[in-house]
């Protein structure tokens, strides 16, 4: 425990150092960002050089990410970008990111607020370890429809274990997530509890949300709904989806019925809620992460380096 303590202090003497001397921010301009006093921030940058990390460079393992943060706000005219390391072992890259995600989020939860959830293994990665005192009066909310069958990713047990890390309540939409048609999904949604929870998500303070591509890799591609159909969604210009909603490269929703029967909010209605944070990562997500940055749907972004990396370079 006090060797992560010890990383994030670390971490953010690097964020402070690099904004102040190479990313050319004012003190006032660090102590806003990051919700420190101004004197507090004089003080830490007084160490750095002090202590020898501060010379010609920032000599930190998180400089590289930290740069990259910066280069993400830049480019895509985010709030906030939050770049997690590459683990040695590939296969635990969503819980490097989830870890990250697990803190920033923390960050972001008040009282009385309202927090939209999708779905997605990232998510459930980032619940795992997010640590809050209680939120009173604080509401979460499911974004999307979910599976008939248990999952520790499903939307029904993603939102209930948000709500369990907050102290909070949680609303969820209570239908699957893909229905008959866009007449039975219209139907649904003007019923009175459906309506409502819709109404809610949409008003929501704060959103998480994860994207996925169309490889295997994906979870809402192995529901059977949508594995009959990826041939179809890719000749439409699918890259991926976000809600269960599939876009193309330019954050487009593409034409295919499939997005005419999703039980989720549009991505257009992300726009709508107040801060909407992506958790997502790998080679495979970028075309994805690409679109959803493109349209604009989030104003934060938690990733790894080398996804990073690859958004900036495209």
């Amino acid at each position: 425990m006090q060797g992560d303590v010890d990383q994030a202090a670390e971490q953010r003497r690097a964020r402070i150092a690099w904004y102040y001397f190479v990313g050319g921010l004012t003190q006032q301009e660090i102590s806003n960002r990051l919700g420190l006093t101004r004197a507090r921030v004089n003080r830490i940058l007084a160490a750095c050089r002090a202590d020898g990390m501060v010379r010609v460079e920032i000599h930190s393992p998180f400089a590289r990410a930290v740069e990259l943060e910066h280069a993400l706000v830049t480019r895509f005219g985010l709030t906030e970008a939050v770049v997690a390391p590459v683990p040695d072992d590939p296969e635990t890259l969503q819980q490097s990111i989830g870890h990250a995600a697990a803190g920033y989020v923390a960050s972001l939860a008040r009282p009385g607020m309202t927090l939209g959830v999708g779905w997605g293994q990232t998510l459930g990665q980032c619940v795992n370890v997010l640590r809050s005192p209680p939120m009173p009066g604080m509401t979460v909310v499911s974004l999307m429809g979910g599976l008939t069958r248990g999952s520790s990713h499903n939307t029904f047990e993603l939102a209930s274990r948000y709500a369990e890390a907050f102290g909070a309540e949680s609303l969820h939409l209570a239908a699957p997530i893909y229905v008959e048609g866009a007449a039975v999904r219209q139907t649904l949604l003007s019923t009175d509890p459906l309506r409502q929870v819709q109404e809610r998500a949409l008003a929501a303070d704060l959103a998480v949300i994860s994207v996925g591509d169309l490889s295997g890799q994906s979870l809402l591609c192995r529901v059977d709904t949508v594995a009959s159909v990826v041939d179809e969604l890719r000749q439409a210009g699918a890259v991926g989806d976000v809600l269960a909603h599939f876009l193309d490269a330019e954050g487009r929703e593409v034409d295919h019925p499939l997005n005419r029967r999703a039980m989720a909010m549009a991505p257009d209605g992300l726009r709508r809620i107040g801060h909407t944070v992506a958790i997502s990562g790998g080679a495979h997500k970028v075309p994805i992460l690409r679109a959803v940055l493109t349209a604009g749907y989030i104003n934060a972004l938690v990733t790894d380096e080398a996804t990073a990396q690859r958004l900036i370079e495209g």
